[in-house]
């Protein structure tokens, strides 16, 4: 589900890029730092997002330096000092990946799910220890997930609500100290979180009527055994409203975010990097299909 919170690579410009990659390396050293070296291979493009977020509200210059790592280890790149949004976002980003992975195992009993949720595990209580409130709301809103699946309910607005709390959850740092920046970030997050639980929704169409797996658009739309593509193309103009209306308050949540620095980086992300996102996925190029590296 993760990993659709990405730039438009090529409208950046190539020292954007550069930075962007530097936050990116930055944010795998120091998974690896605090939780070992297989952690970093859960790293994604949404966490990453948030960290490059976060900082850029901070007014303290960007501070790195070209170095070697290994997954690159022929060629030295600029890498961003590590600070405490890149510890935060660490932290999260272990959180849930876990909850992720034993979603996976619990529900579709997934081996890959649950060899990765244990391989996680030692990682993240130590997270958990870390943020004992922000993992019990997350629990929460898992576990009303969880009941509107297995309900079947037939209302994406109202399962889409649990998953946006948790990145609203997510969002709402406590290192950042002025409390309307806090709401915004919410509600940034919580936006982002619909938009990506929707967009995931319908990028999943095929493999869940495959597997008879639970997608809360196939239970809105009632599809009934026809043509998939015939039914994706009914109800994508529907799907793309929707879409549309919850990056709408993305970005009136961005634009109450004092930005401090990296407002291009952040600009192409959100005003261009979801919109190319989503046609992607809405015309069949989505990120299921892709595969791409920094």
């Amino acid at each position: 589900m993760f990993g659709y919170v990405e730039p438009d690579k090529p409208e950046l410009k190539m020292r954007e890029y550069d930075v962007f990659r530097g936050y990116y390396c930055s944010l795998c050293k120091t998974l690896g730092r605090r939780y070992g070296q297989v952690s970093r291979l859960t790293l994604n493009y949404d966490l990453a997002f948030l960290y490059v977020l976060l900082d850029s509200m901070s007014s303290i210059p960007i501070g790195g330096k070209r170095q070697r790592c290994i997954a690159h280890p022929l060629k030295k790149r600029f890498i961003i000092f590590s600070n405490k949004f890149a510890e935060y976002t660490s932290d999260m980003n272990i959180i849930l990946m876990y909850y992720n992975l034993m979603d996976k195992w619990t529900d579709e009993k997934n081996v890959m799910g649950g060899t990765g949720a244990l391989t996680l595990k030692k990682a993240f209580k130590k997270a958990k220890k870390k943020h004992p409130e922000k993992c019990a709301e997350i629990e929460n809103h898992l576990k009303a997930l969880s009941d509107l699946e297995k309900q079947g309910c037939d209302s994406v607005d109202e399962v889409a609500d649990e998953f946006a709390a948790i990145m609203r959850e997510i969002f709402e740092c406590k290192c950042i100290d002025d409390e309307n920046d806090r709401k915004a970030l919410g509600w940034m997050g919580y936006n982002l979180g619909r938009w990506i639980y929707i967009l995931d929704a319908y990028d999943d169409i095929e493999k869940d009527v495959k597997y008879n797996s639970f997608n809360p658009l196939i239970s809105q739309y009632g599809f009934k055994g026809d043509d998939i593509n015939s039914f994706k193309e009914s109800i994508r103009e529907k799907v793309n409203f929707t879409l549309t209306y919850t990056l709408s308050e993305v970005e009136k949540a961005y634009s109450l975010l004092t930005i401090e620095k990296n407002k291009g980086i952040l600009d192409n992300i959100l005003y261009s990097g979801l919109i190319v996102k989503t046609d992607k996925v809405l015309q069949e190029r989505g990120i299921k299909n892709e595969k791409e590296s920094l």
